[in-house]
This record gives C-alpha cells, structure tokens and sequence, in this order.
C-alpha cells in the first residue's frame, strides 16, 4: 500500500507574520495525522522559520525551487546541499518553473539530480498544456518529461510524482477524476518503462491542478492517485486541513 502524500504550494505568497500565522494553525490542525504525509512548500523566505514552526511535529517541510549546483557564484539562488537538514522534499520542474521561467528539461533533470544527490526527496511535476492534450499529445509529453527527468537515475525510492495539467492550474477548471487518473496511470505505465513495474507500483503519484475540498474525494478515490500537491487551497488552514482529512480518510 502506498501511503497517500498531500503537498501545500504556498508559490509567492505571504509575508513573515502570514507565514507564521499559517503555520501555527497548521501545525494545530494536522500534526499527529495519520494516514497521510503532508508536506507544507512556503516560499524560500519562510523555510528556516518553518523549520522552527514545525519541528517536532508530523509535518514534513518542502522548498519549491532549487538550483541545480551545489554552490557557487550564483546571486540569489539556494543549492540543495544548503537545505539538507532543514527540509524534507523539493519540488522539482513545476509547470510555472517550466512555461513561466522557461526551465528546460535538461535543467529539469540536473536539479532532480542534485535533490537526490542531497539526500533530499524529489516532487517532480509532470503535466501537459490544453493545446497538447487537446491535439492528443498527452502521453507523448509525458513519456519525454519523465524520460528526460529520469534518465542515469538509479534509486529512485524516494521520488513523488506530481500530475499536473497545466491548464489546470490556478485557473480553478480541474480535470475530472475519471481523466486525472487515465493521465496517472499513463504515467505509472511510463514509470515502469523506465524503472521497471516494482519501483514504479511504489512511486507516489499526486494530481496537481486545482484540488480544492470539494473535489478532492473523488480524485484519490482513483486507483493510481495517491494525494495531491494543492496550490491556493494551501494558503487557508481550515481548508488544507479538510484536504489532508479527506485523503487520508478516503486514499
């Protein structure tokens, strides 16, 4: 059994008294849950604050971004080896690193590479534009953004995978849970391609998209949906905590 895994994306949001309001109601509302790994993403700025916020609890903390080097003249960017020990999970190649900044899947890779070589657990998000699943080219993204991810990669236990159709994204339109979970098994089927049908029966597969309280019942009810990585539904405690209570009631 794969134990589902709900992540918060906090993207750009918050100032230092917001982030650590957020945190204390989470940490009130979900430590001690069981059922469920939640994971808690606050922007760069708040991650040594999190830290404090949620030691000693059962949440997990997550950086959004970091560069692929383990150090060097690189103004304003964090390596992975510098959150080693504060954080649990990074998330690597989101859709808004991808389009909005241009991130390529070459440096897609050397970051997935760098988190794991950190010692540090990936989220890699994977996930199509309308034009591409509209043109019939879902799998074929697919199938190249995981190649590409995965490619010389050897142990990939620790790996998350986030589905996230990118027209879904922040614009409050999610997939339905029927096409979420065609489009999860298509990715579990190119896992075991890549890492054979063991390893990838074992990766954690998220759906990303504009999961909110009221729809996220009928995504994990699906057979290869195992939590969600949650964006602005992440910013409101009562809410986000509504989300990880149903994951790990229904998942």
């Amino acid at each position: 059994m794969r134990t589902p895994i709900v992540g918060g994306n906090w993207k750009m949001h918050t100032d230092r008294a917001a982030a650590g309001a957020l945190l204390s109601a989470l940490r009130a509302n979900l430590d001690g849950l069981g059922g469920v790994e939640v994971v808690v993403c606050p922007p760069a700025a708040w991650l040594a604050v999190a830290a404090d916020a949620l030691r000693g609890s059962s949440l997990l903390l997550g950086a959004q971004q970091i560069h692929p080097s383990a150090e060097g003249a690189f103004t304003g960017e964090i390596s992975a080896p510098m959150l080693a020990g504060m954080v649990d999970f990074v998330i690597v190649g989101h859709s808004e690193r991808r389009h909005v900044f241009g991130e390529s899947e070459e440096e897609t890779a050397a970051r997935l590479r760098a988190v794991l070589e950190a010692g540090l657990r990936p989220i890699l998000a994977v996930g199509e534009l309308l034009e591409e699943r509209e043109s019939g080219d879902t799998e074929v993204v697919l199938r190249r953004q995981l190649r590409s991810a995965l490619e010389g990669v050897e142990d990939a236990s620790t790996l998350v995978v986030a589905y996230e159709p990118v027209w879904a994204i922040g614009t409050g339109l999610a997939a339905t849970p029927e096409t979420a979970q065609e489009s999860c098994a298509t990715v579990r089927g190119i896992l075991a391609e890549i890492l054979g049908d063991a390893a990838a029966e074992r990766i954690r597969i998220q759906y990303g998209g504009s999961a909110n309280a009221e729809n996220i019942a009928g995504f994990v009810k699906q057979p290869d949906i195992d939590g969600a990585l949650v964006g602005g539904a992440s910013l409101d405690a009562d809410t986000f905590a509504v989300i990880c209570r149903t994951v790990a009631g229904v998942a």
